[in-house]
């Protein structure tokens, strides 16, 4: 920790910074554990805000890798030193949390910990989490000083992540009233389309056998509405972007569906995202038709993956280089002929694939043989 007191403001001062420069409440969690971290010079530390059913809501750690949570397993609920903290709602500052009495236990693979302090982040009596970190690179452990430092820290993070919340709220009635007018462009627009065409089609019906020109004047009546009432309705869609993509970005919304696959279905399914840097770019991973485009191919593909393809494990990747897009859904299933017909594409979704892929500019190959598994790559240009 810095030793004058100018050094140390300003160390809180940028770590107060970092956190109030995001929005979202997953981005103000992350930051304000890495921001603590760096604070007290500590090799791990943890955010858990709680939930109503004895978990937490949110979990973010920094210092343990995704291989070492895997092997962890679930996130901890609100028992030993974690739920004392709650309950209590005080710091707590230990030279080593094994000899404590409110310690339990941690899993096998969990790390070690030692030297302990921890703080509630409170909005007034409401406790909104707890922020924990161990064993501090500096040798002697956690001071007197380093709990005044992060119990200061705290009480700033408490007000980016209410702010995070409200903000997150805000959006959320704001998409709710975006999607009830969506709901009346729909019924005064589509749905009078289709009401006048279902009208023609019943009069082309009934003159067919009397009066054939006529018929065919219904007929062509019947074609323009189906053409209009198709342009009004894929406007409509393309106004429904999906509110996880405007709140996280397209890598950390695919984060999310995957984790949540992952979860649901026996083959294993993983996400990778990398950003290969590049001086100058157009900034195309940031249009939001291109980030939907790509967000419902990966959708389809990993349904086609998890329900047709009898894989063990699906992976995802994105990958972001000189603002080019490239997404690849992967799976070690049984593969199928990817020369088949039409009909074939239809059932797994590959037709609607390239069309939403063209429509952005970029392109869908899929590649696959039977006893092969499948690639399904989307590509997308500056």
């Amino acid at each position: 920790m810095q030793d004058e007191p100018e050094e140390i403001l300003h160390a809180v001062s940028s770590a107060v910074l970092a956190v109030t420069r995001h929005l979202s409440v997953r981005e103000v969690l992350q930051v304000i554990v890495r921001s603590a971290q760096r604070l007290l010079d500590a090799r791990y530390a943890a955010l858990g805000v709680p939930d109503e059913q004895g978990a937490f809501a949110e979990f973010v750690a920094e210092g343990i890798s995704d291989k070492q949570w895997k092997a962890i397993g679930p996130t901890p609920r609100q028992h030993g030193m974690l739920g004392a903290m709650l309950r209590e709602g005080a710091p707590v500052r230990l030279a080593d949390i094994r000899k404590d009495a409110r310690y339990e236990w941690w899993p096998r693979a969990h790390p070690v910990l030692k030297d302990f302090i921890g703080v509630p982040i409170r909005d007034g009596d409401e406790v909104l989490g707890i922020i924990f970190l161990s064993n501090k690179r500096t040798p002697g452990g956690f001071t007197e000083a380093d709990e005044e430092l992060l119990t200061l820290f705290a009480a700033h993070a408490a007000i980016a992540l209410t702010n995070a919340r409200l903000y997150e709220r805000s959006r959320e009635l704001a998409m709710v009233e975006e999607r009830t007018r969506v709901a009346r462009e729909l019924h005064d627009a589509v749905t009078q389309k289709l009401f006048s065409l279902r009208l023609s089609a019943q009069a082309a019906q009934a003159l067919m056998g009397t009066d054939p020109g006529r018929a065919a004047g219904q007929l062509d009546q019947v074609q323009r509405l189906a053409g209009e009432a198709l342009a009004e309705l894929r406007a409509v869609i393309v106004e429904l972007r999906p509110a996880e993509l405007g709140r996280h970005g397209l890598a950390e919304t695919l984060r999310k569906h995957v984790a949540m696959l992952d979860r649901l279905h026996a083959p294993e399914v993983s996400f990778e995202s990398v950003v290969v840097p590049c001086d100058d770019h157009g900034g195309l991973a940031s249009d939001p038709a291109v980030e939907v485009a790509v967000l419902r191919v990966a959708q389809e593909a990993l349904h086609n993956a998890l329900r047709h393809a009898k894989a063990g494990s699906v992976t995802v990747r994105l990958i972001e280089r000189c603002g080019a897009l490239e997404l690849d859904v992967s799976d070690d299933g049984g593969g199928f002929d990817a020369s088949a017909s039409p009909g074939r594409d239809q059932g797994l979704g590959l037709t609607t694939m390239h069309e939403r892929a063209r429509e952005v500019g970029g392109s869908v190959v899929v590649r696959s043989r039977p006893g092969s598994g499948t690639t399904v790559r989307m590509e997308v240009q500056p």
